[in-house]
């Protein structure tokens, strides 16, 4: 049936639980920048989607509506970028297996 057996997969299945916590950890840590406009406006957040710094060129600053716009692009960059890492480390904590949302291991 299973090679180990039922303790067999039961102990892949905590090492799969420790390798998700250990990933979740190290997606708190992860930092990316969001940039708009060539860079002229940078936004940095780290895993948890915090924005921890923004920065605005004086170049776009005459013109609300724009960098209203462009604000929100380099927020959305930075966030997916974090999404991609995120997606990165779980599938590899999990050995590509999806797991749903809210589960943990053992089921």
């Amino acid at each position: 049936m299973f090679k180990g057996g039922m303790t067999g997969m039961m102990k892949k299945a905590q090492q799969m639980q420790d390798n998700m916590q250990q990933a979740q950890e190290e997606i708190k840590l992860l930092t990316a920048t969001g940039v708009a406009a060539n860079g002229a406006v940078q936004i940095n957040i780290n895993g948890e989607h915090q924005v921890s710094n923004i920065q605005i060129d004086d170049s776009v600053m005459n013109d609300k509506t724009m960098l209203e716009d462009l604000i929100l692009t380099a927020i959305n960059d930075a966030n997916q970028q974090i999404a991609d890492a995120s997606t990165a480390k779980m599938k590899a904590a999990t050995g590509g297996i999806k797991i749903p949302g809210g589960m943990s291991l053992p089921f």
